[in-house]
């Protein structure tokens, strides 16, 4: 369906995409096109083609695969103020967003933090300590209280642009996660209400503008130096080019998405700069990019002029377009003429809301472009981030012109996007919180419901029950916060198109919303919370440290999206992370994978089994349904055998699935000091029933859980009757065999894979990620080829005709002296699984 076509190829952990590099807000440059992104400026370097799923940590690579250079900004725009130092650091990173698909962390020594002196006052010298390997860092980040009274937690980023915490297990200077009384935002002094709308600037109001400039950014550390990152990038693109109307797969295919969020990103940094510094040649640059793509640039064509320039065929560029128009609108609304404000407002009337509203309304003109809008009861079609994208960009838009618009069309259209989008686009997270695509899609998702929102409640005191409407949308931060690994997210299925305009400040808000100060502690340690939205979503009152009292482990147990999850500690990135996915294979808006049983694992700071991310979007039928002879399970990266599970008898998982989930964890909570260490017997595991995902089989079980305190990790599959098994397993590791022994080798580290228990004669090998030659042809095309999946390796075990057996495969990472590794493990049933069944 061509609705699904985005910009194809962004990988956000794990390099399946474009070899793309991280850069500021996400932007990760990147391309479709095997010769290289074209995107690189300030938003990140562009990769080169193919599946690169970097195993290197270099800083300042701008990565790509097959030997194809990246494309190399002309500048080193990503910049990015760590907490508490006073210089900025580059942050052109290989990898996109969080991580490397199967990536590595680069080895130890090589970090990407930047070391620099610090003049905060204060000191905490009881956790003064950095982990291990981590070198040139700014130890007073963790030990130095800004201005404005907070203690900065975070010491640097990692190679995979996490943050990077103080060692230590004193709990002085550090608290639960709250609210204080003091050094927040001022009261409203005109707060707004349904009857009586908000002046502009209504979408970030003019109250908080004014607190920001007359003390806020100067005496919080995390204000100052977002701001400097947000200035400093709208001075380093005020001479690019007007953004040329590109086509990505045709109008109908990709359209200008990248357009409109690319326009997006740069009008929200040039109007923010202008309203902090009051140098007009900020507002002029605003006023440039929305002239040309008005089409009222006669240097720069922009699109046909016949009312379809932001183009309804691929609608989110409708909604993309409209966000950005109505931040320059209203942000600069002081700085525009009467005449200037017109012509923008009757852009947004034209080319926008007059679409979203023939779409909602269901008027007939509309039927080629408005399958996303929803219904009055719901549509699990449409419950997803092109839902809450579209409806935020046009209810931004109808808000900022609502009254300077005579036509009536902005009420309108926001008498219609509210109820739609309570029944769809809030519907997106599960009653568990999970995002119903993929943890990527989540970015789109919360970014396009929290503008909604934020609009909602700036303008007139409320949302009208938005966040309210499903209680799973409170869940969906913690979603975030746990799919999160020591390296990269569990990042299963497709992984979506360029984030120009999408981060995870969502969480900044929905801190607010839910009286939920964890979220925004969370987020405001990371690397994309350097964007103009966080200077007013995030409450400068907000203190404590986000990990106390959140559990190690846990479980999301809605059956359409049921995964579970479990760590070592939340503070120290060469911990241990484990999850495994036992989902239903339909209601994925076409984004998942056949992959019940599928699983990632993390340790000292490398990721050793890990995914390979979208497949090309523009392939032949790669989105044409989620049935059992669908073309999209043809590709390599969506089959079973392209996933960390079981193949048995070659052949693809049944997509009416319906796995279910057992799982246990000791309960473990994290304290508020930086450092944990856990008993030996303490322990979370999760297994699935997974039988019906495989047809004409017997019973096919798998578990996970950790052993030996949370240092070794034992996967088992229980199976009856199963004619053909293969166990697979995708790691960037560079692999050696010895019969029931692999070694892996990977980013200086080490991990021991051993069959403790199998059929007789089991025994590792490896393969290459590719087809098998057994497989069904794929469709042809010049474009429907799989990717290759350089610098990966299947790790696999072959069972032929292996009747009922046990096969148990223990994980043991090489963590040096002073560890004691656990050989023998007891062998029991995974229905006999509990907290003490290992001991």
């Amino acid at each position: 369906m061509s609705h699904h076509y985005q910009q194809a190829q962004y990988s956000d952990n794990n390099g399946g995409g474009y070899g793309n590099s991280y850069g500021n807000n996400y932007g990760g440059g990147y391309s479709d096109e095997p010769q290289g992104g074209n995107y690189g400026n300030n938003y990140g370097g562009g990769g080169g083609g193919g599946s690169y799923p970097m195993s290197s940590g270099n800083p300042n690579a701008a990565y790509s695969s097959e030997g194809v250079g990246g494309y190399q900004p002309k500048k080193k725009r990503n910049k990015w103020l760590w907490i508490g130092l006073p210089i900025l650091l580059i942050v052109i990173i290989i990898a996109a967003v969080l991580g490397g698909v199967l990536g590595s962390r680069a080895s130890k020594d090589d970090d990407s933090s930047a070391s620099s002196s610090n003049s905060s006052s204060g000191s905490n010298t009881a956790n003064t300590g950095v982990p291990s390997g981590v070198s040139g860092v700014n130890t007073a980040g963790a030990t130095s209280t800004g201005a404005d009274g907070q203690v900065y937690l975070a010491v640097a980023t990692d190679s995979y642009l996490l943050p990077v915490y103080a060692t230590g297990t004193a709990t002085a200077g550090y608290s639960a996660p709250t609210v204080g009384s003091s050094n927040g935002w001022p009261t409203d002094p005109s707060s707004p209400s349904n009857n009586s709308i908000r002046a502009n600037p209504r979408l970030a109001p003019g109250y908080k503008w004014d607190a920001l400039t007359s003390g806020l950014i100067a005496n919080n550390l995390y204000f100052k130096q977002w701001n400097a990152t947000i200035v400093q990038n709208a001075s380093d693109t005020l001479g690019d080019d007007p953004t040329p109307y590109t086509e990505d797969g045709g109008l109908s295919g990709s359209g200008v998405l990248d357009v409109a969020r690319e326009i997006k990103l740069k009008v929200k940094n040039w109007a923010y700069a202008y309203k902090v510094t009051n140098e007009t040649k900020y507002a002029d640059r605003v006023w440039l990019e929305l002239q040309t793509a008005a089409g009222n640039n006669s240097d720069v064509a922009f699109g046909a002029d016949d009312g379809t320039r932001w183009n309804p065929a691929h609608f989110l560029d409708v909604g993309e377009f409209c966000a950005a128009f109505a931040i320059g609108y209203d942000w600069l609304y002081d700085f525009w003429t009467d005449e200037q404000r017109d012509a923008i407002m009757w852009s947004i009337l034209n080319l926008g809301l007059q679409l979203g509203y023939n779409a909602l309304s269901g008027d007939s003109s509309a039927s080629g472009y408005n399958w996303w809008a929803g219904s009055a009861t719901g549509n699990a079609q449409v419950n997803g981030n092109w839902n809450c994208v579209i409806n935020g960009g046009l209810t931004q838009a109808a808000i900022a012109i609502m009254d300077r618009d005579q036509s009536g069309l902005a009420q309108k259209v926001l008498d219609l996007t509210v109820p739609d989008a309570y029944n769809n686009c809030f519907q997106g997270p599960d009653s568990a919180g999970s995002w119903a695509e993929t943890s990527d899609y989540w970015y789109f998702g919360t970014t396009g419901a929290a503008e909604m929102v934020n609009a909602l409640i700036s303008a007139y005191g409320d949302d009208r029950g938005l966040a309210e409407s499903n209680p799973g949308f409170n869940l969906t931060s913690i979603y975030h916060i746990y799919i999160q690994g020591m390296t990269s997210k569990f990042n299963a299925g497709d992984h979506g198109p360029n984030k120009y305009s999408s981060t995870a400040n969502s969480l900044l808000l929905w801190a607010n919303v839910f009286d939920a100060p964890r979220y925004a502690l969370y987020q405001r340690d990371h690397i994309d919370a350097s964007e103009p939205w966080s200077m007013f979503w995030y409450d400068p009152a907000t203190t404590g440290t986000w990990w106390d009292g959140l559990a190690l482990d846990h479980h999301f147990d809605a059956a359409e999206n049921q995964w579970a999850t479990g760590r070592s500690t939340w503070s120290d990135n060469s911990g241990t992370y484990w999850a495994m996915r036992a989902a239903k294979l339909q209601g994925h808006q076409t984004h998942g994978d056949l992959d019940v049983g599928d699983f990632v694992l993390d340790a000292m700071g490398q990721r050793w089994a890990g995914e390979l991310g979208s497949g090309q979007y523009l392939s032949d039928g790669y989105f044409s349904n989620e049935s059992q002879d669908s073309p999209r399970w043809l590709y390599y990266r969506k089959r079973t055998e392209g996933q960390n599970t079981l193949l048995i008898n070659s052949s693809n998982q049944n997509v009416d699935a319906a796995p279910t989930g057992n799982f246990g964890s000791s309960g473990t909570a994290q304290g508020p000091a930086p450092s944990l260490e856990v008993e030996t017997d303490d322990t979370a595991y999760f297994w699935t029933d997974m039988t019906s995902a495989y047809n004409g089989t017997g019973g096919v079980k798998r578990g996970i859980r950790f052993l030996n305190g949370r240092k070794q990790i034992l996967l088992q599959d229980d199976v009856t009757t199963s004619p053909t098994l293969q166990w697979r397993m995708h790691t960037n590791a560079t692999v050696e065999t010895n019969e029931a022994t692999a070694t892996l080798t990977l980013g200086g580290e080490t991990l021991v894979a051993s069959i403790v228990q199998g059929p007789s004669g089991a025994s590792f090998s490896t393969a290459t990620p590719t087809r098998l030659s057994t497989d069904p042809a794929l469709p042809t095309g010049t474009e429907d080829a799989d990717q290759p999946n350089d610098g990966v390796t299947v790790l696999t075990i072959d069972v032929a005709d292996g009747g009922s057996f046990s096969l148990q495969v223990l994980f043991t990472p090489q963590w040096g002296d002073g560890f004691t590794a656990l050989n023998n493990v007891s062998n029991v049933a995974l229905d006999n699984w509990s907290l003490t069944s290992h001991n």
